[in-house]
């Protein structure tokens, strides 16, 4: 599951659509909540979510979420609420995440590619045994798709793009030896 498209029904489902978009969403702009008080400053727009930056998250929010105030967007959330409400969010997707990351789990990439299956986790060391090689890789670059799947945050591309890469190096390590 993708944390961003999850945050993103969260928060809709939070309550935050108000009757009409706002017409100051862009990026820069100062977000208010109900009180009046600042929530965060609008980083990008895009096809319709407009990503908050609260100081502590990027809140993914449907355009729909915004009213106009008179200081400029608002949306019905504090600061405080809005954070927690992805706190929580975060928390549940890193729960599902760790239960998921065992020895022998099959691993798919962003892509929804085969890559390969769990060979060992270690703190927040993990090695997935793939088709051409190991690779060794972090806790945090992992995830649960919506359909319950261990997935790694990359695509096919980027992960061959890298161990070319690193196998790049080495040869050029072992040339100048």
């Amino acid at each position: 599951m993708k944390f961003s498209k999850m945050a993103i029904a969260a928060v809709a489902a939070a309550g935050l659509a108000t009757a009409a978009h706002a017409q100051g969403v862009a990026v820069g702009a100062t977000v208010y909540g109900p009180e009046g008080n600042p929530v965060g400053t609008i980083e990008s727009v895009a096809d319709g979510v407009v990503t908050v930056d609260t100081g502590k998250h990027r809140a993914p929010l449907p355009a729909n979420a915004f009213g106009e105030g008179e200081q400029g967007p608002t949306i019905t959330v504090t600061k405080g609420d809005l954070d927690a409400m992805l706190d929580q969010r975060l928390a549940a997707a890193n729960e599902a995440r760790d239960a998921a990351l065992v020895e022998t789990a099959a691993v798919i990439t962003a892509d929804n590619q085969p890559l390969g299956v769990i060979k060992s986790v270690e703190g927040d060391a993990v090695i997935v045994t793939g088709s051409e090689s190991d690779l060794n890789l972090l806790r945090e670059h992992f995830a649960v798709n919506q359909s319950g799947q261990l997935m790694v945050l990359f695509t096919q591309a980027q992960i061959q793009e890298a161990l070319a890469a690193q196998t790049a190096a080495a040869q050029g390590g072992q040339d100048g030896a």
